[in-house]
């Protein structure tokens, strides 16, 4: 895990100040610093996931959360709560439809600032 000085480091170099928000947000809660180490990496480190690992990593009721981007290729045929940095549109269409929960890491660190029943899934 990355320490708090690390990441504040790597924050100077990101552009995307939603992104930068997210970070500053996650690194100041306990339980979301391990999240703000992994979003403030390089960019060729970054996470993206498909729906279908999603699917085939999770259980029924599961929430878990993406530290990158969700990506549609594939189907969720489970009611989950998926939150990520961002969703591409067509991946968030398809979360709605099989009626699983949607939402932003910003929020959640706002909603739940210990991470309490939280899975990272990497």
């Amino acid at each position: 895990m990355k320490s708090k000085t690390t990441i504040g480091k790597q924050i100077s170099r990101k552009s995307n100040p939603k992104l930068v928000e997210t970070i500053i947000a996650a690194k100041k809660s306990k339980g979301w610093v391990e999240i703000a180490g992994i979003i403030s990496s390089p960019r060729r480190n970054k996470i993206s996931m498909n729906l279908e690992e999603i699917d085939k990593k999770t259980k029924e009721g599961d929430v878990v959360v993406v530290p990158g981007k969700i990506l549609s290729q594939g189907d969720v045929g489970k009611k989950i709560k998926v939150i990520a940095v961002n969703f591409s549109e067509k991946a968030k269409e398809k979360l709605l439809t099989s009626k699983s929960e949607v939402s932003e890491l910003l929020d959640e660190i706002k909603k739940n600032p210990e991470a309490k029943g939280i899975r990272i899934l990497k």
